[in-house]
């Protein structure tokens, strides 16, 4: 029985798309922190790439970050505009604080050079607005860097929402977190987080579900979020007295199509899960179990309950073993460089999963309800 259910969400395998690789496209990387590691390590692997420039604030720091990873022939610069303007450059690495992510992408876009920006995609609406308006004047793309989205646990739930198994989604709660891991260094400050657990792991989650059901477009948001964690010397060490985002959130969106998205994210909790991502539809549901991470894959074999021949059923969804996500990203982030696009995680999506955080931080701050209002892009 449990065959005949997931036999129809098997589809033919298709054929890669054929990319030459004859030609080495030239990487620049901007921001050479923590999550620069992974791109360079990707990079690496790839025949068909050579990175050429990086930039950073700091001085010395890209310097030693291309010597650790031996990595020779780059050339450094104090600022992405300078690396733009004196590069010839096929695509960017924009690897920053979340504060910094809108304008080397702007700037990249105003040079039609494509971006993979790493997530969040912005703090603001309002930034992730100016960089669309970039992106839609130039001639160039943006990818947002949602690994997740490539993993094929995450694709067989869109499969399954999309095979009509569950009927009308009417409503979803969704989210995770961890019972302890406050991260450190940007993430943790206003000035260069932004904003905390909503954008680091929450956006994840958000694109989960959304990517599911066709990222309807979010029209009003109650949120909340609160900071007991991160403030706290007793949780956080010395780390709370400079610790000024949220380590928690909370929100209750409606969408268009007349679905609600009941939504909760945290760094630290008192539980060992705020509650499994669960997909209300009028034929079916699906549970899929939280995951404290949301860096990957679901948090384990997912269930669908259905109704078969009268009789309540569960049909349990395997879990799908995959490889390197990260460098899944990357790869298909560059095969669309050399094809001209589109961007494997658009803009046009991440756009509303960013209104949705945006929104969250200002329905807590109003203490009420907030309608969301996008600009002309």
């Amino acid at each position: 029985m449990s065959d005949a259910v997931l036999s129809q969400f098997k589809q033919a395998e298709k054929e890669e798309k054929k990319v030459n690789t004859d030609k080495k496209l030239k990487i620049g990387i901007i921001g050479t922190g923590w999550i620069a590691e992974a791109h360079i390590e990707a990079y690496k692997r790839m025949e068909d790439v050579v990175v050429v420039a990086a930039a950073d604030l700091i001085p010395g720091k890209a310097e030693k970050f291309m010597k650790d990873y031996e990595v020779e022939g780059v050339r450094f610069y104090p600022s992405h505009k300078e690396m733009i303007d004196n590069e010839e450059l096929d695509a960017v690495s924009i690897c920053t604080y979340n504060t910094q992510h809108a304008a080397p992408a702007i700037y990249a876009l105003e040079h039609d050079i494509p971006v993979l920006l790493e997530k969040p995609f912005t703090v603001t609406l309002e930034e992730a607005e100016a960089v669309c308006r970039a992106e839609k004047a130039s001639k160039a793309f943006v990818s947002v860097g949602f690994q997740p989205r490539l993993d094929a646990n995450m694709q067989m739930i869109k499969k399954i929402v999309e095979s009509g198994t569950l009927g009308k989604i009417y409503y979803i709660q969704t989210g995770g977190g961890r019972r302890r891991g406050i991260p450190g260094s940007t993430f943790i400050e206003k000035s260069t987080g932004g904003i905390g657990a909503l954008g680091d792991i929450g956006c994840y989650s958000l694109d989960m579900v959304l990517n599911a059901i066709g990222y309807p477009k979010p029209l009003t948001v109650s949120g909340y979020i609160s900071d007991f964690f991160g403030t706290n010397p007793k949780y956080n060490g010395k780390d709370a007295a400079r610790f000024s985002v949220d380590d928690f959130g909370a929100a209750f969106i409606r969408l268009e199509g007349d679905i609600i998205l009941d939504f909760r994210i945290a760094w630290a909790m008192h539980v060992n899960t705020p509650g499994d991502t669960i997909i209300f539809g009028t034929e079916g549901a699906l549970r899929i179990p939280s995951t404290d991470c949301w860096n990957g894959s679901v948090g384990g074999p997912m269930t669908i309950y259905h109704d078969l021949c009268g009789q309540r059923t569960e049909t349990i969804v395997p879990i799908i073993k995959d490889g390197d996500l990260f460098y899944k990203k990357v790869r298909s982030f560059l095969d669309a460089v050399k094809t001209g696009g589109p961007a494997p995680v658009p803009t046009s999506q991440i756009l509303y999963n960013q209104a949705i955080i945006d929104g969250i931080v200002k329905s807590s701050e109003l203490g009420r309800e907030v309608e969301i209002k996008f600009s002309e892009i």
